[in-house]
């Protein structure tokens, strides 16, 4: 039905444009703080992280505990609370590998908080490099972005963007347009904001399998904060903008390309538990795009009036980030670091890398090689390793191609896992494998070019 601006009431379109406003204010707005660009969900972030600095390992813990045993009374004693309610039950009822999952991650970080066992599990590089670092950032980063996510998904500003752009993203990248804010509020603030807008909106039937799996695992991008510190590891902090540039432009190649070969091109179309909702970017022949894009947000926000509705929600997205999450993250993350701290793996892996850095005539070939795996187990281990490599060229290649992997389990790839998105680990391998090789000649050329 054909709805006139002019038909919508002052408190109809406030209800879309007020909390669409400050859900970009908080996920989307650059700000310059400290010396740094940021958001403002960041800012957020970093203070609670500065307040609770020495508390929230320990919380962590609990946490993380408490989902195997939430998870064990619900498949010991199956209690009517838990099977009756759909949040619990999908929170605490889950399959015999995340429940395994799950164990695993407690038992690492039990292990790593009372440093009892072997140190190669919870020493400063393995397991301490988790608990003491990478949770404390992800539980405050899960308290922010779970409370006002609502605000980007829930009050139309997806649907109004997502006819805007449909017309861009569906031909280039196989995408619906509003998978477009899930790769802005990534870019600017964090990969594992975009992670979690994706799961999201898989589960309530926005996204299909295919897409939700290509949108996690290519537009989760690396903020600009975090590229910032690889180029400054590889001490070129001065070629930032060129380094940046080279980074969007192998990363929009490699998204071309990827969603259209396996196995992201193999997942199916179809909704999680056939839940589809409307298509709201399928637009009618009358109805200008803008129109269209108005008339679907001011419908989807004047949905929301439940002040109620929308705290519970911010508290079970929460708890679903804190409880579903980090144990996964825990457990992958530590194993993927074990490999790369205690073992030579990766470097053994990256053998076949060395003729091809060889033919793109890229120096010190060997010393390079290990630093394209590396990368899969955390993203900061390729421009450690290569930061004393003597060649300005070849750091510069390792730092751009550490941040358009994007697959790195002791945050993202560990996130896709324990979500929803419908990856596993070997797809994780595959697309990791695929995105180096597709940017790799590409950063090289650009980086001949400048140095």
């Amino acid at each position: 039905m054909k709805k006139q601006m002019s038909n919508y009431s002052l408190s109809n379109l406030s209800k879309f444009i007020i909390p669409s406003l400050i859900g970009v204010l908080f996920f989307m707005t650059p700000i310059l703080y400290n010396g740094e660009v940021t958001i403002p969900i960041a800012i957020l972030s970093s203070f609670v992280l500065e307040a609770l600095d020495s508390i929230i390992p320990k919380v962590m813990v609990i946490i993380i505990c408490f989902a195997v045993l939430g998870t064990l009374i619900a498949k010991i004693f199956i209690p009517r609370i838990i099977l009756k309610n759909r949040f619990l039950n999908s929170l605490f009822n889950v399959s015999l590998l995340w429940f395994s999952a799950r164990v695993l991650g407690a038992v690492f970080v039990v292990m790593t908080f009372f440093k009892i066992g072997p140190e190669w599990i919870w020493s400063e590089n393995t397991g301490g490099l988790l608990l003491y670092d990478l949770l404390p950032i992800l539980f405050s980063v899960f308290l922010f972005a779970g409370m006002f996510i609502p605000l980007l998904l829930d009050f139309g500003l997806l649907e109004f963007f997502g006819a805007l752009l449909t017309k861009i993203m569906r031909p280039i990248f196989t995408l619906p347009g509003r998978s477009a804010i899930d790769c802005i509020a990534s870019w600017l603030g964090d990969g594992t904001i975009g992670v979690l807008l994706t799961s999201k909106q898989y589960q309530e039937g926005y996204y299909t399998q295919r897409e939700a799996a290509v949108i996690g695992t290519t537009f989760s991008a690396v903020s600009i904060t975090f590229s910032l510190v690889v180029i400054s590891q590889v001490n070129l902090g001065h070629m930032f903008v060129p380094f940046y540039l080279t980074i969007l432009l192998s990363g929009i190649v490699a998204a071309i390309i990827t969603p259209r070969i396996p196995p992201l091109s193999r997942k199916p179309d179809t909704y999680l538990n056939n839940l589809k909702k409307e298509d709201s970017e399928v637009i009618p022949k009358e109805v200008s795009t803008f129109k269209w894009g108005l008339e679907k947000a001011v419908e989807k926000a004047s949905k929301n009036d439940s002040l109620i509705e929308l705290i519970k929600q911010s508290i079970q997205n929460i708890l679903d980030m804190w409880i579903g999450v980090t144990p996964i993250v825990m457990a992958m993350g530590t194993i993927a670091l074990i490999l790369a701290e205690f073992t030579p793996i990766f470097e053994w892996l990256g053998l076949p890398f060395i003729p091809i850095l060889n033919l793109l005539n890229v120096p010190e070939a060997h010393e390079a090689s290990q630093t394209l795996i590396v990368g899969f187990a955390d993203m900061f281990l390729p421009s450690v390793i290569g930061a004393s490599i003597k060649s300005e060229l070849t750091r510069f290649v390792i730092a751009c191609i550490s941040v358009t992997q994007l697959i790195y389990m002791s945050e993202v790839g560990g996130l896709l896992l324990g979500s929803k998105i419908p990856v596993s680990l070997k797809d994780l391998i595959v697309i990791f494998i695929e995105r180096t090789l597709i940017t790799l000649p590409i950063i090289v050329f650009v980086a001949h070019l400048i140095f």
